[in-house]
């Protein structure tokens, strides 16, 4: 039996993931191809008890999150990554909402260009990423569920969209 994993993530809006896409599918394209550009909110060891994480979020009363990304560096061997250098204090303060704790692991937002899990692309190289925009800057405005079985494709189970005016 494949195994199912399910976790909260904020999706790259489509306005803002053209240029991220077009680098992920170069630089690591079994990445690309399982999930979009997004951040992960919480991971699925986080959220056991999602019945009670669910209550909140629908009943959010959070504005959207933006996020500044840094220039892309390498992390373990050939994994590429843009680290969030500005927003994190709205993301940590969401986490600690949704997850009813400010006594919670710390995650720090970035994207994962190329995930080091996956066989390195022929394409994979800081070269081939220089050409984001730095700084990068995103406005998230929904949080998703979703889930992976086995090495399926994640899919979206959920969405929770984050208001302006609440």
């Amino acid at each position: 039996m494949a195994s199912i994993r399910q976790q909260l993530t904020m999706f790259v809006p489509a306005h803002a993931a053209a240029e991220l896409e077009h680098v992920r599918s170069i630089v690591d394209p079994v990445q690309s191809s399982l999930i979009p550009a997004h951040i992960t909110l919480c991971r699925e060891d986080e959220i056991v008890d999602f019945s009670s994480i669910r209550q909140r979020l629908q009943h959010l009363a959070f504005p959207p999150i933006t996020l500044t990304f840094g220039a892309p560096e390498v992390f373990l061997g050939h994994g590429l990554i843009l680290h969030c250098i500005e927003g994190e204090q709205a993301f940590l303060q969401l986490r600690e909402y949704i997850l009813a704790s400010d006594n919670i692991k710390i995650q720090r937002p970035h994207l994962t260009l190329a995930h080091p899990r996956n066989p390195k692309a022929s394409g994979n190289s800081l070269a081939a990423a220089a050409s984001l925009s730095n700084p990068l800057q995103i406005s998230f405005t929904s949080i998703y569920l979703i889930e992976q079985e086995g090495t399926s494709p994640w899919r979206v189970l959920e969405t929770y969209v984050l208001l302006k005016n609440r």
